[in-house]
């Protein structure tokens, strides 16, 4: 009876012994996976919640087409429209938080965070930032052939005739609507809003003559300043732009206290691995030293600069309080408004 007794305990052992081995080698792969010493290894995504032709939509592919070459990887930029952003946004929340599926993040995410009161997604908390890449004034623009000749001008009409005067933005939860109804607040006048689905659009109806103004990034309003389609009557930084020299700031042509500054950076789904975004947040700083890179983001008046994860989120914080704010001062709520892009 001893020989199948210690038959059996050999068994046993080797069964032990095997069950041992494939756990620490599960354990080790995990671990490789956990420091992300082979991300990437396929194609990545990158989304946006906008239409082609508009500032993040260019950054978007500046940047991916950067990125791929240092990571190694083909970088697919995706443009899913829908409530501002809020779909692409809301996409990324609940994405497999792997590395393959970024969100290019846009200025609007902490208006949409203050606008929106029934988001689907955490503004803050349901991502993982990565870095900042750009931060980019916006312009009042008219048609060269405006009546309008001076930001001045422009208001004075709106307070006289209250909701005479129009915009175009690309709707309730862009920085562009809500840089509007902050100057309306500063000026305490009343503009009548038009709904577009985005900034390209937005740029139509101003040349087409459907709105007197729109409110734009630089990416998007200094072709048009520069062929003297479009007039610019104030820049929405602190100081003039580069690209834009005879455009006066909001503060020069009269409006104090005035600046509004957005920006555009990379984040991935909450919970993905800190090895992995370390990586990227590496390759985004590569990036933004490029001097193409840095010399196409800036002809178009952006100031290139990084972040770590930790400053980039912080960024999204205060923003979100700024604007909740304004919000809350102005009755802003975006859930029930019309068309948005």
């Amino acid at each position: 009876m001893a020989r199948p007794r210690s038959l059996g305990r050999r068994l046993a052992t080797a069964r032990i012994a095997h069950h041992f081995t494939a756990t620490i080698a599960a354990l080790l792969a995990l671990g490789l996976a956990a420091r992300g010493e082979d991300y990437p290894t396929h194609l990545i995504k990158l989304m946006h919640g906008f239409q082609p032709g508009g500032n993040v939509d260019v950054v978007a592919r500046i940047v991916g087409q950067e990125m791929s070459k240092g990571l190694g990887q083909p970088i697919v930029v995706e443009h899913k429209p829908g409530q501002v952003g809020n779909l692409a946004a809301e996409l990324i929340a609940k994405s497999e938080p792997n590395g393959y599926t970024l969100l290019l993040v846009p200025g609007a995410h902490p208006v949409i965070g203050a606008t929106y009161k029934q988001l689907r997604y955490r503004p803050v908390d349901d991502f993982a930032w990565i870095s900042t890449v750009s931060f980019y004034p916006f312009v009042i623009c008219v048609r060269d052939d405006s009546r309008f000749r001076t930001l001045g001008e422009l208001t004075a009409a709106a307070r006289l005739r209250p909701g005479s005067v129009s915009y175009g933005s690309s709707g309730l939860g862009s920085v562009q609507f809500m840089a509007a109804e902050l100057l309306a607040n500063v000026e305490k006048v009343k503009f009548l809003h038009v709904f577009y689905r985005g900034e390209a659009p937005s740029m139509n109806g101003l040349l087409g003559g459907d709105v007197d103004f729109i409110v734009t990034t630089t990416t998007v309003a200094a072709p048009h300043i520069q062929s003297h389609r479009v007039r610019g009557l104030g820049i929405t930084s602190k100081t003039r732009s580069r690209e834009l020299p005879d455009v006066p700031t909001v503060e020069e042509a009269g409006v104090r206290d005035f600046a509004v500054i957005s920006w555009s950076g990379l984040a991935a789904p909450a919970r993905t691995p800190r090895p992995v975004i370390d990586r990227l947040n590496a390759e985004v700083q590569r990036v933004v030293n490029v001097p193409a890179v840095k010399t196409r983001i800036e002809s178009f008046a952006g100031d290139v600069r990084g972040s770590t994860p930790a400053e980039m989120r912080a960024l999204v914080e205060r923003q979100l309080a700024m604007w909740t704010r304004l919000a809350k001062e102005a009755g802003i709520h975006a859930d029930s408004a019309g068309p948005a892009e």
